[in-house]
């Protein structure tokens, strides 16, 4: 089921360096949330911050709350694993694991958690590939690797593993950038599909697929150097890119600035 999330005084730090300042955001259920801004402006920072990912990294951690439906993924009862779980991840560059066969790929996270009935895999392996638009590309190879795939057949190959764990929310981090123009249609297309029933946020540096694909969208902003990113402007994308209440959105919308 799609939770929607509430960011709350969030402060995320590498180290003694705050990279994100003061974060407060709502992401609604069922729709598509992008993050944009100039590189290095913490957007993805954010991003991975909604599924306890950011605290991998050593030194790194969080202050203020991530409510998932009105729970604290941060609260010290909650486990780290059964978030990433429940909010899943697509990354930047396609990344499935080469040598593994495609089925494999997509049920190695149930595999993971113990499921081995290969029935029931079978079944959801055909399940999340038809979800991420690629069963009639592959259904008569799916013993074959999945490295073998193009690059934009590897990214819906990443999605469908992400969604076979039955995932509340989808992050994406700009999932797009290593994809031709054609793939890249692909995935957009799959997006706007995949969010009848997931909450999906994508952190994405191409302006006009932030507003072709998503509902809202939040602009990110380093206001100057060795300063923490912070979010400038959050609201309906269509307002965002025709009327936004903040010079410094217009000026980075308009080519500007970044």
């Amino acid at each position: 089921m799609a939770k929607r999330i509430d960011v709350k005084d969030v402060n995320i730090y590498y180290g003694k360096f705050r990279a994100v300042d003061d974060v407060t955001l709502h992401v609604p259920p069922k729709q598509v949330t992008a993050f944009i801004g100039p590189s290095g402006c913490g957007k993805s920072t954010m991003l991975r911050t909604l599924n306890r990912m950011h605290e991998v990294v050593p030194g790194a951690r969080v202050e203020g709350q991530v409510l998932l439906d009105g729970e604290n993924i941060y609260a010290s009862s909650v486990d780290p694993v059964q978030v990433r779980r429940t909010v899943g991840m697509v990354f930047q560059s396609p990344n499935p694991f080469p040598t593994m066969s495609i089925r494999d790929n997509v049920v190695a996270g149930l595999k993971l958690a113990g499921t081995r009935n290969k029935k029931q895999l079978d079944e959801i392996a055909e399940q999340a590939l038809r979800g991420a638009n690629l069963w009639n590309e592959v259904k008569d190879r799916l013993s074959k690797p999945g490295g073998g795939l193009s690059g934009g057949q590897q990214q819906r190959l990443c999605i469908a593993r992400a969604i076979a764990v039955q995932p509340d929310v989808l992050l994406m981090d700009e999932p797009c950038s290593a994809l031709d123009p054609i793939s890249t249609l692909a995935i957009e297309d799959l997006i706007s599909e995949l969010k009848k029933d997931y909450t999906i946020v994508i952190v994405t540096h191409n302006m006009q697929q932030a507003a072709r694909v998503s509902d809202e969208t939040g602009f990110f902003n380093v206001p100057g150097v060795g300063e923490p990113g912070r979010l400038v402007e959050f609201n309906d994308t269509e307002k965002i890119f025709s009327n936004p209440d903040e010079q410094a959105t217009e000026d980075y919308i308009s080519g500007r600035f970044g």
